[in-house]
């Protein structure tokens, strides 16, 4: 009986300075050797060049193929390598066609297919292991599924102005904010002398959006009549059915404060084409630069909460603080940093162009020294240099139990859920449909939650960067009570040649820059998105998957110190969290790949997982909700499904990347290790009761009930024993 190893390799030379086509070509000419044939083969029609080099590499790589692979065979395992060439062949065909819709910029991937066959004790044992570095990744797929940004829809760089005598466009009030608010109601009214179902109003800040008031990406080329995105926009008939008839039409909109006026445009044309016909007057809040939308967020420090809001003070204008204090105590003021950045932190556009936006200015105070569930009030104030202040509403917060404090704590889990409008503009339209779903269900539950962590996705900006104001007013109920975690994921990071683990475009240019300014997390370098944070018994382990995690990295070698630093005695409870999935899923992007993962994400890690016993690892990125069993290297350690006690001798992968943004489909494939899987959107909650007893629970956002749970029981010797390859040395000496 033989036993047989059978390696294929496949490469996609999207780099080679020859380019790829010829290097291949030359390969299929004068083979070299078996493996480099192979390799082109496998790489064909995900090249980067035209189709007829490629079409003509095609056919010299079938003629060369068959005999210098289908040796390394035994006659009978001949028809399932012809089986899996076919299929090969189908899917990149599939891919080549997608490709003419994706991002061109592509980076150099590797498939590495290992099928080992051991008949010993006929067991079977298959390990696949796709990793692609950037030909096709997962953050392309989901932007298929997701499409495009909507405000990028619209072709403002080709719009012209038309400005019609008998259009007209009036908004009211024309100030806002009279009480102190944030977010006010108005009313838009329009008439078109030529109305048409492809009319829409944009909602512009600053008021003046004409190309005079932008710096010119490039001095040589003549700008354009506009050269800003709108924040928002809406069709023309949208609450007016008639106006196609009548010419007129109303629009209630919902505006937030973001640091200037506004001004509402009726454009002819549809998105594609648009055409202004007509501008309405300024509408503006009462205080624009008032301090908005308080962000809290654990410091490095157990007993310490950072502040971070925005406003239109810098630091020549008005001195940033925070009046805290306990309750029915003195209070306090400390003084904050204050950041901002430019156009020229920008990446790429649209960030660096239509998408750009003033950030105003971002502040960050520390306050410190507190006392373990103590509640505090806060507010947020600034000295103007005529010596009068400044202040928002008061807020409250509940401090952060003492590490290994034995009392209930409970944590809300999920990723990917983005931002959506309330009076239902199309600017996000069917693009985060679950978003405000997830954030009213976590407002109503908010008495019963201790801290939240937002896994990467945030608000998928995408380089328009207005949004992330529009994000920032949506949560305040939730990031102003208790802290708000985040995790860097690809819509925040990635961009290509900036550092980040993978080349796409999906950040829309921002490059991390909004994400690290906006929000603050306990870690060493921003720019270095992974941390660590402490909430009595439960210990975080936060990673970066848009940079390098694997063994050798300086990311590895944070994780292991994460992990080991836990103390199991004081924080039973070990949560890695991450925003692209490391572990384990179903999705069917990962599936057609055959990894059932991030390509690469558990390889190094695993071993970690086991080693410091992690009890769960929750990642998002793929938009549905899925939960394994205890399981390590692809086996489930148990057969108990929701009631867990003793040992888990495994970690449980969850996929928590409902939060909003489009559902993603799971294969209809079927593994062992997926215990319930749920195409819908949701979050999860973590309830530690005590160093002995967890309950894990999924919630639908539609609704906020639980659709799956499970608990875990044990005691600390549970956390101490041994489990395969878990097991440290010792010595049978007395």
């Amino acid at each position: 009986m033989l036993h047989r190893i059978l390696m294929v390799k496949a490469w996609c030379f999207c780099r080679f300075e020859e380019g790829p086509e010829q290097f291949c070509l030359d390969v299929a000419q004068n083979p070299k050797d078996t493996e480099e044939s192979v390799w082109c083969f496998l790489c064909e029609g995900q090249f980067c060049g035209e189709d007829e080099p490629r079409k003509k590499f095609l056919e010299l790589s079938l003629s060369k193929l068959p005999p210098l692979v289908l040796q390394e065979f035994d006659n009978h395992d001949m028809p399932a390598l012809k089986a899996e060439i076919e299929n090969m062949k189908q899917k990149l065909s599939a891919i080549e066609y997608e490709k003419k819709n994706m991002h061109k910029t592509l980076i150099q991937s590797l498939i590495l297919v290992q099928i080992l066959i051991v008949m010993k004790f006929y067991r079977f044992i298959v390990l696949l292991i796709v990793t692609l570095g950037g030909c096709v990744s997962s953050g392309e797929a989901e932007k298929r599924a997701l499409g495009d940004q909507p405000l990028s829809k619209i072709a403002i760089h080709k719009a012209v102005v038309a400005l019609h005598s008998s259009a007209y466009v009036k908004a009211s009030p024309s100030v806002l904010g009279s009480r102190g608010e944030n977010t006010e109601w108005m009313t838009v009214q329009f008439s078109s002398p030529n109305p048409s179902n492809d009319d829409w109003i944009g909602v512009f800040s600053p008021a003046n959006f004409s190309a005079a008031t932008c710096s010119p990406e490039n001095t040589r080329v003549n700008p354009p009549f506009l050269c800003t995105s709108p924040i928002k926009y809406q069709f023309a008939n949208y609450s007016s059915p008639d106006y196609k008839r009548s010419g007129f039409g109303k629009l209630k909109l919902q505006l937030i404060n973001q640091r200037g006026d506004f001004s509402f445009a009726l454009f002819s044309g549809g998105l594609t084409n648009p055409k202004l016909i007509a501008v309405s007057n300024s509408v503006t809040f009462q205080n624009p630069n008032a301090p908005v939308y308080p962000r809290l967020a654990q410091g490095k420090a157990w007993n310490e909460m950072t502040v971070t809001w925005t406003s239109g003070y810098g630091i020549n204008e008005a001195e940033p603080f925070v009046e805290w204090g306990r309750q029915g105590g003195e209070k306090m003021h400390t003084p904050a940093g204050t950041l901002t950045f430019s156009r020229k932190s920008m990446c790429g556009a649209p960030a660096r162009t239509v998408g750009w936006r003033d950030p105003g200015f971002i502040h960050t105070s520390f306050l410190k020294e507190l006392w373990p569930n103590s509640v505090y009030s806060y507010k947020l104030g600034h000295k103007l240099f005529n010596g009068t202040f400044v202040w928002s509403q008061e807020y409250k917060f509940r401090a952060s139990p003492y590490p290994g404090q034995d009392s209930v704590q409970r944590v809300v889990i999920f990723g990917d859920m983005g931002k959506a409008e309330a009076d239902g503009s199309n600017e996000y339209n069917n693009y985060q449909p679950g978003s405000l779903n997830t954030t009213r269900e976590i407002i109503r539950d908010l008495n019963n939650t201790d801290i939240a962590f937002h896994i990467g996705d945030i608000c998928y900006a995408n380089g328009y960067l207005s949004q992330w104001d529009q994000f920032t007013s949506q949560v305040e109920p939730i990031t102003s009570v208790v802290p708000y975690m985040v995790a860097s994921g690809n819509h925040e990071r990635d961009w290509p040649r900036t550092g980040s683990f993978y080349g796409n475009t999906d950040s829309g240019g921002e490059c991390g820059v909004p994400a690290e300014t906006m929000y603050y997390v306990p870690a060493d370098n921003r720019a270095k998105y992974w941390y660590s944070t402490d909430y009595g018994m439960f210990k975080f382990c936060i990673a970066d998957t848009e940079h390098d995690w694997r063994e050798g990295t300086q990311q590895y070698k944070f994780i292991e110190q994460c992990f080991a630093s836990a103390d199991r005695q004081k924080q039973p409870w070990l949560i890695f969290l991450a925003h692209r999935v490391l572990g384990y899923s179903s999705g069917s992007w990962y599936a057609e790949q055959g990894s059932f993962e991030e390509p690469m994400g558990r390889e190094s890690l695993q071993k970690l997982w086991q080693k410091y016993k992690v009890d769960i690892a929750v990642y998002g990125h793929v938009h549905n909700y899925e939960r394994t069993c205890p399981v390590y290297e692809n086996i489930c350690t148990t057969n108990e499904k929701s009631h867990y006690q003793g040992p888990l001798n495994g970690t449980i992968h969850v996929v928590a990347g409902g939060g909003g943004a489009g559902l993603a489909k799971f294969t209809t494939l079927k593994t062992k290790w997926s215990l319930f899987q749920d195409y819908d959107f949701g979050f999860l909650k973590l309830t530690a009761f005590d160093h002995s007893n967890l309950l894990f629970e999924y919630k639908k956002s539609s609704d906020g009930n639980v659709y799956d749970s499970f608990t875990i029981s044990r005691d600390y010797r549970d956390i101490l024993a041994c489990t395969v390859d878990s097991c440290p040395s010792m010595t049978v000496a007395s």
